[in-house]
């Protein structure tokens, strides 16, 4: 299969409309409404469904890890009727977390294109007493096991964990379906910490509703200008991956239906005005081809595993 990556100019020449099975489409998210993956869903929904001349359905199955969606993805019918939106989290990072998943990331699925990615934050309550990130290890290795944090998905399972281990911190755990509920864990008191991706903290952070204690992703934020990397803050090389989301489909979809949906997407994410929305949003956009996201995924699997070995994350 060879979908190339062309201009809206360009995709426009076939009406996708004529080509594609004439049935309403299921796009499942694997976060609740207001969620980061579900922000993938909605942008993508609408001008995918004008381009395909079909209704598009997002479908919100929250679940911890976001294993439930994956997993109705990877066993739909693969006649381009069923679409799922994926993360580092769902096809990276499980495969790291757990030793037995109901899905292969790399063998059930054929990954469309990537679209969007944000850095994430490591975030507090306000009432919480450290002012800084300094202060808050210290505190936490002075108190091991007194401080909450949420846990929204994989990506803020594995950042929160290589994280622990590189401060040398006991944190208690507390998972949460989705990365909005733990948003809301936050800010109530709930919890204590929680990693979000800077797009959701920016507003909170400028609000007062939030402390910010360093960006986890390698380079600053312009959402958060004011704000430190971790690895600025001393603990040199740290990082967690920002969290990217894209489309894929059932393994054995027709390379006919994966090369119009691609060429579509290409389409919506040309369009100015979604360009102006993600860029205003503070997220990048990264839209590739099927060849280039696969290669992509088999890269990062081994290193993900090799990063969560290195923080002495054992698969459960």
């Amino acid at each position: 299969m060879a979908c190339s990556l062309v201009s809206g100019a360009h995709a426009a020449t076939t009406d996708a409309g004529q080509n594609y099975p004439s049935r309403a489409l299921r796009l499942i998210a694997p976060s609740p409404a207001g969620g980061p993956s579900d922000f993938a869903a909605r942008i993508l929904a609408p001008k995918l469904s004008e381009y395909l001349r079909q209704n598009i359905v997002v479908d919100n199955r929250q679940s911890v890890n976001g294993i439930i969606a994956t997993e109705m993805v990877a066993k739909a019918a693969p006649d381009g009727l069923t679409l799922g939106i994926g993360n580092l989290g769902t096809h990276v990072i499980n495969l790291a977390l757990y030793k037995s998943l109901p899905y292969d990331p790399i063998r059930d699925f054929i990954a469309v294109s990537q679209l969007i990615s944000n850095g994430s934050a490591l975030v507090g309550n306000v009432k919480l007493v450290p002012r800084n990130l300094k202060e808050l290890i210290a505190y936490a290795r002075a108190n091991p096991g007194k401080l909450n944090i949420g846990i929204a998905g994989a990506n803020g399972a594995a950042g929160t964990a290589i994280f622990k281990s590189a401060a040398g911190i006991v944190l208690n755990n507390i998972p949460y379906k989705g990365s909005a509920p733990a948003e809301v864990a936050v800010i109530s008191g709930e919890v204590e910490l929680v990693q979000l991706s800077i797009p959701v903290v920016a507003g909170h952070y400028k609000a007062g509703r939030l402390k910010v204690y360093g960006i986890m992703s390698p380079r600053r934020s312009p959402l958060l200008p004011d704000v430190l990397t971790i690895a600025e803050q001393g603990l040199p090389g740290y990082e967690a991956s920002g969290n990217w989301h894209g489309v894929f489909v059932p393994a054995k979809t027709p390379d006919r239906i994966v090369c119009i949906l691609h060429r579509e997407i290409v389409r919506v994410f040309d369009a100015p005005d979604i360009r102006e929305i993600i860029t205003n949003r503070g997220s990048d956009l990264i839209v590739n081809t099927p060849e280039q996201f696969a290669a992509y995924l088999k890269r990062e699997v081994p290193k993900m595993r090799k990063i969560m070995h290195d923080a002495g994350i054992v698969p459960q």
